[in-house]
């Protein structure tokens, strides 16, 4: 990071950018247009870039280790804008048909529901389900400007609805039962949606403040790592340094460099392999989870205490894929998901505490994806503990307790084990920790904006030291690409605009 020849270029600022996912790359991205920003650099504590966005060549295509579609795809949206642009998109998905579709946030509805003990569900009775869970997870998006809402969580409210819908229902009790447990696979979904291991964790007043756009989700052909590689490749070349993981970010002070035996840096970020970088701004992309986990350490001197509390409150939980690769198909042709009921579970009764040998449960089913030439592939999901607790098991444990379950759920004991198994670990990814933010109970959006409040919040002498991005740090969009995308940029016009001001010159007095 030596600085170019010259007093004037001596002078313009140093600007770290500490985190390589779509929030840091965004970041750089808009700096690097303007000549202000020289002196700049990305630091990425593993070997690649993307950070949450990680595509895998495996089963002879490519499949999604963390983000799976483009949410919302249409011109308001700064990721299917940029995957226009780069080309990464087929004219289906850029289509002004697509573009115009509203879903609400509403998955599809199953083309075959598996009960464990090996039946079919009505696919009626799953659309009914469906129907009602999504009515009232619509109503839970309209308390944000109740001054106190009847409930605490999303979870509670939803629960205590369905209670009363109960009332209503006149068939036996088998099929009261039965219903319970497809709502139970509805929470499950959410609970991956949401990133959480309990929709009862998630705020009922702020739910409705996230934003969705327009447009049918969907996915990048060519996987959703083209576009960051595409981003990238639009950067200065040696901007982006790996493996540099950073333990301390000191600021307000006054930190030096030999090269620049003039000059005063108010940050010093201090990197795990001992290396020392000094700067005048660092924009901090970091995922909410790994600060939780760092938040004693990371910052020297510590956060102001009511911004250390925000990162305390807000919530960020865990959601998995699980990837099963089959010779054979034992599923129809224009299949795209099968969803999994577990009998006997109930949303309305606590799960089982302990994940250990229950943790499939949890499973909500499974996507196929498109097949890649003769491979056939499924990806389930799971949020949650029972998510975090299959982190730790092995591959082939993980092998055998989905071909139990697929087993089960088809009716055919016969079932051919998958060929192979391939998942994320998100909570174990030491650099993440977890999957993505959402707003719990006990904290608010303003949480979020609080999150997103440069350092030092009080001196307009000591501007902008350390700038805050990522997903968890956009009150509508939090939990998504986009989301982490447009705050990047946020951060970064905020850098540009305080040196705008202080290039302009002084204006006389009146």
């Amino acid at each position: 990071m030596e600085a170019r020849s010259g007093d004037a270029e001596g002078r313009r600022p140093r600007v770290l950018v500490v985190g390589g996912g779509i929030a840091g790359l965004g970041a750089a991205q808009r700096l690097c247009h303007h000549r202000a920003f020289p002196h700049l650099r990305v630091l990425e504590a593993t070997g690649r870039a993307g950070g949450r966005i990680r595509s895998e060549r495996k089963f002879g295509g490519v499949v999604e280790m963390g983000a799976h579609w483009i949410h919302g795809p249409s011109q308001g949206n700064p990721v299917f804008q940029l995957a226009v642009e780069y080309g990464l998109l087929g004219e289906k998905e850029m289509s002004e048909e697509n573009q115009l579709v509203e879903l609400g946030g509403h998955l599809d509805l199953p083309c075959v529901s598996y009960a464990s003990s090996g039946r079919n569900v009505s696919l009626e009775l799953v659309a009914d389900m469906a129907n009602l869970f999504y009515t009232l997870l619509d109503q839970a998006r309209e308390f944000q400007h109740v001054v106190e809402t009847p409930v605490p969580s999303v979870g509670e409210y939803i629960k205590r609805e369905i209670s009363r819908h109960m009332a209503d229902w006149t068939e036996n009790n088998e099929t009261k039962k039965l219903k319970l447990a497809i709502l139970n696979t509805h929470f499950n979904v959410e609970c991956c949606v949401s990133g959480t291991h309990s929709m009862d964790l998630v705020a009922l007043g702020p739910f409705g403040e996230y934003t969705m756009l327009p447009g049918l989700d969907c996915t990048f052909p060519g996987g959703y790592e083209g576009l960051t590689s595409s981003i990238v490749a639009s950067l200065p070349k040696d901007i982006l340094v790996f493996n540099k993981p950073v333990k301390t970010i000191h600021w307000n002070g006054s930190f030096r460099e030999e090269t620049l035996p003039g000059e005063m840096f108010p940050v010093m970020v201090e990197c795990e392999d001992g290396d020392r970088f000094p700067a005048h701004h660092v924009i901090l992309t970091v995922p909410l989870g790994f600060l939780k986990e760092h938040l004693d350490t990371f910052f020297q001197p510590p956060l102001p205490l009511e911004k250390a509390e925000a990162i305390r409150k807000m919530g960020f939980g865990t959601n998995n894929k699980i990837f099963l690769e089959f010779e054979e198909p034992f599923w129809e042709p224009d299949c795209k998901y099968m969803q999994v009921v577990w009998e006997g579970s109930s949303p309305l009764e606590d799960a089982a505490p302990e994940p250990k040998d229950t943790w499939v449960r949890k499973l909500i089913g499974f996507l196929v994806l498109p097949s890649f030439g003769s491979v056939y592939v499924l990806c389930g999901f799971i949020a949650g503990l029972e998510s975090e607790f299959m982190e730790t098991v092995s591959d082939e444990e993980v092998l055998q307790s989905l071909t139990q379950v697929l087993r089960r759920m088809t009716g055919n004991p016969q079932l051919p084990a998958p060929r192979s198994v391939l998942r994320s670990r998100w909570h174990s990814a030491p650099y993440t920790r977890g999957s993505y933010s959402y707003i719990a109970v006990g904290s608010t959006g303003d949480n979020i904006d609080l999150l997103a409040q440069p350092l030092p919040a009080d001196s307009a002498d000591a501007q902008l030291q350390i700038l805050f991005a990522g997903e968890a740090t956009h009150r509508m969009f939090y939990s998504t690409t986009h989301g982490a995308l447009l705050s990047g940029r946020r951060e970064a016009d905020r850098l540009t605009s305080l040196w705008h001001t202080k290039a302009q010159p002084p204006q006389p007095e009146p």
